[in-house]
């Protein structure tokens, strides 16, 4: 990191606005990524916070429609005002807790197609409020992803919502290209078998055309495919990253910027390869999901902590000794469990993309 940045810094907490841009402006300068984390209860985001805060990193913590709809509870029979309502609370508690962790941290809102744009346009409304209320937004960015959709379509409708987003200080990450696989509802599960897999490798041209179109409105994230696919498999995934090196080339020769002038995200990060993740860094990637991973970690938690304790999930008190059994099966007990699992799973994200010590934050 440059001296300029370690002596700027931002404030711990949710990272909007300027300071957002100078988050960004640090992981490119530095050469490394934050880890972006989907959480679906206080429970992941206080984990996600505290792992962060451990590794002296920043971090980016990201709600799905679906996680957010969890969240609002499964007793509420609106989907959509549960989605909203989940991901408004669940951001609330986020921006309460989050500065004393004493790192920044990027809430953002993760895959959103067609059908999710009026839940999207909820919560940007929230943020507009707030913002006239307070100067701050809810939310650092959010995502919205059309690219199943043509080309032309995906840029137009990503201009309408970049339009409302940036003069709250909010920015927006687009898809280009196609992740493979199922996220949280969005796409469809990956076929290991077919060879038909030109779709998941995003066009250079595409990207200069977006960049183009879309820059001069505001901020603006790019996640190109380059053969990512959500989930882990038994078959290995062709990653090409020299599709982001391409599309950064591309852009810097025709815009007429310094390098790297893209902010590129790295989907399906789960189950990567080392050397593709540091090649992808290499070419400007500040951003890896990973979701898979995260889960099979903290339900690894729990599961052993169960599996280890198994009388006290039969039984309230021991047959054998007599003995209450209620501080065994406490939910505190075991959610912690999960919770520290996925704190070390995540201890070697913040290694692996070299965030690692290089937090900007000050309380």
């Amino acid at each position: 990191m440059t001296d300029s940045l370690q002596s700027v810094g931002i404030p711990a907490g949710i990272a909007t606005g300027n300071d957002y841009l100078t988050l960004l402006r640090a992981c490119h300068e530095g050469c490394y990524a934050l880890p972006a984390i989907n959480v679906t209860s206080s429970s992941t985001a206080n984990a996600v916070l505290e792992a962060a805060a451990h590794n002296k990193s920043d971090i980016i913590i990201q709600l799905s429609y679906s996680g957010a709809r969890f969240y609002g509870g499964r007793g509420l029979k609106n989907d959509h005002k549960a989605a909203v309502y989940g991901a408004l609370s669940l951001a609330q508690h986020i921006h309460m807790v989050a500065k004393e962790y004493g790192i920044a941290v990027i809430l953002h809102t993760d895959h959103a197609n067609r059908p999710l744009i009026p839940w999207l346009n909820d919560l940007i409304d929230f943020s507009a409020t707030q913002y006239a209320n307070t100067g701050r937004p809810l939310f650092s960015s959010h995502m919205l992803d059309l690219s199943t959709e043509p080309l032309e379509d995906n840029i137009k409708e990503c201009a309408i919502i970049l339009k409302r987003l940036t003069p709250l200080g909010v920015g927006l990450e687009i898809e280009l290209g196609l992740t493979g696989g199922e996220e949280d509802g969005i796409g469809q599960e990956y076929n290991e078998n077919t060879t038909d897999n030109a779709h998941l490798y995003t066009q250079p041209e595409d990207v200069l055309k977006a960049w183009q179109e879309l820059s001069p409105l505001g901020t603006v994230s790019i996640a190109a495919s380059f053969g990512n696919v959500h989930g882990v498999y038994k078959t290995k995934i062709n990653l090409n990253p020299e599709i982001l090196k391409a599309s950064q080339e591309l852009v810097q020769h025709f815009s007429h910027t310094g390098p790297k002038p893209l902010h590129l995200v790295f989907h399906g990060g789960s189950g990567s390869e080392l050397e593709k993740i540091e090649q992808a860094i290499s070419y400007g990637v500040f951003k890896m999901n990973i979701d898979t991973d995260t889960q099979f970690a903290y339900a690894q938690g729990v599961g052993h902590y169960i599996k280890d304790n198994q009388e006290a999930f039969e039984y309230q008190v021991s047959p054998v000794t007599g003995q209450p059994l209620k501080k065994l099966y406490d939910p505190r007990r075991w959610v912690r469990a999960g919770e520290l699992s996925l704190i070390e799973r995540l201890h070697q994200s913040f290694i692996t993309l070299g965030s690692r010590g290089k937090t900007i934050a000050f309380r």
